[in-house]
């Protein structure tokens, strides 16, 4: 979608004549020297066909039709041999790097609020070789304090070198990895535990203090806890029988160990790499049993979709080691010998809320060429810069307008824009530290106008990836030179992908012009199953006559033709309301969240009403704005919570709809205004920032009853 400005018509025709002008003097030396016209080429090319011409087929990358992928480098069959292999291949080369700190300060805000702000060094880095022996002899360390191979140890971090270095060190060893994410409650964090029965667990002081302390009493079986970052401090109420290591003193007693059986403990590809618990949207978390097979499949597919990756490349860490997408985008990187630094969201820019102002954030720093995000993260971005956009000159903002608008044009036809890029884009780009080449998200699905905002700003490919942590994460992802939006790309090497109808939805694989159906994956990635819940693996998990795995991902999609998958719908996502219509929520949330107004959004239906309602989580600068406007005074609060504002703001969200062409029933009719933001923390969101209806649903569940009240009109 182009943006508006306001330039005098007369003037706006002089200066399209002036782009036109130059458009046709450099689009000779462009084509000769640009090395485009292959890229445009390659985007019209048919990426992915059914290997049958039989209804519901399977898809397949045009490069894996015969035979699916499975393994990076020959031999190479379990992620021990894999990072022995880029240990051997890089050995002196940087691969994890830690930014050191400098200073720590409390600064306090007009609000009374205390923050810790940071003042951060360079990045410290480890090589190939140096990571290497800290993982042998944390492994060979943790076999002193007991761990058997084929059992389940915790990794409960933040992203952080240090976790890399356990789960290597697991890999070696054999020993099952269990990972729950750092954000997740005390109640899921006890669930994990004792249904894995580890009695060792790896975490931070940090950790280990706000979140072990409280429910480390409810983990029975728990016998060591080692922390990752040096001597924790220690308290009387800790349970007896539980003894606090460090990381470094376990690795000196790996360092000093007899391991001349050590041998014996290799894995083999089949066993159990990983048990990583969800921080589903729905109910307690599930935890996905991830072979090292399956993941070597995952990263073998995934590598293949990233042109040039070597040596060259810089990764940024600061997403989720504990989700699929983090793990697999790191494991990617350390099998090609790329480094990889550190960074987390609170440390990221130089904007971010642990950075001191006037101080630089790590991307500033470390310059990454390659990030992964989530589309929440994504369309912050989108919004701060537009944000921006709007507070410039009306010279600038217009400036900034046309040039958005004809690079718009250009790359919607291939072509590139070197003279937007250095003069108008530089400065955005330089947010992420001005060298990204490739930026890859996941976790949900990223809205057309945020892809094309960082397309266009960033100026570099968006590879949008779908994949679940049952399927390793892997599934598919855009090709770099494919600048098409609200499309997650053709099957990776490593997997084949087909649509099963849905009757009740309505979506066929006979539809026309497009087959669509729930989307299911099948592979050597697709992983074993949930662990101790077999009643829920035989129902996402099914064989078929030829021995092939399928993942059912309750995901709608459609083929087109050049065998892209698109994603449209959810199982779960759709509702029947009390007149028939089916509504699907997430359809309804995309078409409203990237409005300035809206930080956050979550629609709600219920099939004994007629009409659709939602909570929203409004942006306090641009609500604040439209209360004086309106003449509403008030705090926060107040603001919030006021009918009034309500229906200000179920206007705009109207407008916006209809602009969507949503269809009436779609628009929500009453909404909640949330003064306080949906994070992680708040349990509210997962940790990928994708919705917990349930969570939210009991949440707001007084304004349901509210809104669907019996004086509702």
């Amino acid at each position: 979608m182009k943006l508006k400005h306001n330039i005098n018509p007369v003037l706006l025709q002089f200066i399209n004549f002036i782009i036109l002008v130059y458009s046709f003097v450099t689009y000779v030396p462009w084509y000769i020297f640009s090395g485009s016209r292959q890229a445009i080429a390659k985007a019209k090319q048919v990426k992915a066909k059914p290997v049958n011409n039989k209804p519901g087929a399977a898809y397949r990358s045009v490069n894996s039709l015969h035979c699916l992928a499975s393994v990076l480098y020959p031999g190479c069959d379990t992620l021990d041999k894999v990072f022995k292999y880029a240990k051997t291949k890089f050995k002196d080369k940087k691969l994890l790097g830690t930014r050191e700190i400098l200073k720590e300060e409390d600064e306090i805000q007009p609000s009374g609020k205390v923050f810790k702000k940071v003042i951060l060094g360079k990045y410290t880095w480890l090589s190939y070789e140096d990571v290497y022996i800290k993982a042998v002899n944390f492994g060979n360390g943790l076999a002193v304090l007991g761990q058997q191979p084929k059992t389940n140890i915790a990794i409960f971090c933040e992203t952080r070198a240090e976790w890399m270095i356990a789960a290597q060190a697991c890999f070696m060893c054999n020993y099952q990895l269990v990972t729950l994410y750092a954000t997740l409650g005390g109640p899921a964090i006890v669930h994990g535990l004792n249904e894995t029965e580890v009695t060792t667990i790896i975490t931070s002081k940090e950790l280990m203090q706000t979140k072990l302390k409280e429910i480390v009493s409810q983990v029975p079986l728990l016998r060591h806890i080692i922390t990752v970052d040096g001597k924790p401090t220690t308290w009387s109420e800790f349970p007896k029988g539980v003894i606090v290591h460090t990381m470094a003193s376990v690795q000196a007693m790996g360092a000093k160990a007899d391991t001349g059986n050590k041998q014996q403990a290799r894995p083999v590809p089949s066993d159990i790499a990983v048990i990583m618990y969800t921080s589903g949207s729905t109910g307690v978390p599930k935890g996905v049993m991830i072979s090292h097979c399956n993941i070597i499949a995952g990263i073998t597919g995934m590598a293949e979709r990233i042109p040039n990756l070597g040596e060259k490349d810089i990764y940024i860490g600061y997403l989720p080691l504990a989700h699929v997408l983090e793990l697999s985008a790191e494991l990617v990187c350390l099998s090609h010998g790329c480094r990889i630094g550190y960074s987390s969201p609170q440390t990221l820019a130089d904007q971010s809320s642990k950075i001191k102002k006037g101080s630089k954030g790590d991307v500033t720093t470390l310059k990454p060429t390659l990030m992964a995000a989530v589309p929440e993260i994504m369309d912050r971005i989108y919004k701060n810069v537009m944000n921006k956009v709007n507070e410039m000159t009306s010279f600038q903002r217009n400036l900034f307008i046309l040039a958005y608008n004809y690079k718009m044009e250009q790359i919607s036809k291939g072509y590139t824009t070197p003279l937007c890029d250095s003069l108008i884009f530089r400065k955005v780009r330089m947010l992420l530290g001005g060298k990204i080449r490739i930026l890859l998200c996941g976790g949900a699905p990223l809205s057309a106008a945020t892809q094309r905002f960082m397309n266009i700003c960033f100026c570099c490919p968006v590879g949008q990836g779908y994949g679940l942590t049952e399927s390793a994460g892997a599934g598919t992802i855009t090709e770099v030179w494919d600048y098409t939006t609200g499309r997650v790309g053709a099957p990776l090497v490593c997997c084949e992908i087909k649509l099963l109808n849905w009757e009740e939805g309505g979506y066929y694989n006979t539809d026309k012009p497009y087959p669509r159906g729930e989307v299911l994956i099948g592979g050597q990635n697709v992983t074993v199953g949930y662990y101790k819940n077999e009643v829920r693996t035989k129902k996402d998990f099914t064989v078929d006559e030829n021995g092939q795995r399928w993942l059912h991902t309750g995901d709608i999609g459609e083929f087109h033709q050049d065998g892209c998958l698109k994603i449209i719908d959810r199982k779960k996502d759709l509702v029947k309301l009390q007149a028939g219509e089916y509504v699907s929520l997430g359809k309804v949330e995309a078409a409203l969240k990237n409005l300035p107004l809206v930080d956050n959004i979550c629609v709600y239906a219920s099939s004994f009403h007629s009409y659709v309602i939602g909570f929203v989580v409004p942006n306090q600068k641009e609500l604040a704005e439209l209360a004086r406007k309106k003449g509403f005074k008030g705090t926060w609060e107040e603001i919030c919570n006021s009918p009034e504002m309500e229906k200000e703001v179920l206007k705009v969200l109207a407008e916006a709809a209809m602009a969507a062409n949503l269809e009436k029933f779609e628009i929500p009719v009453k909404i909640r205004l949330s003064p306080d933001p949906w994070t992680p923390e708040t349990g509210l969101v997962t940790d990928a920032f994708k919705l917990k209806r349930k969570e939210l649903t009991a949440y707001y569940q007084m304004d349901i009853d509210r809104m669907y009240g019996k004086n509702v009109k």
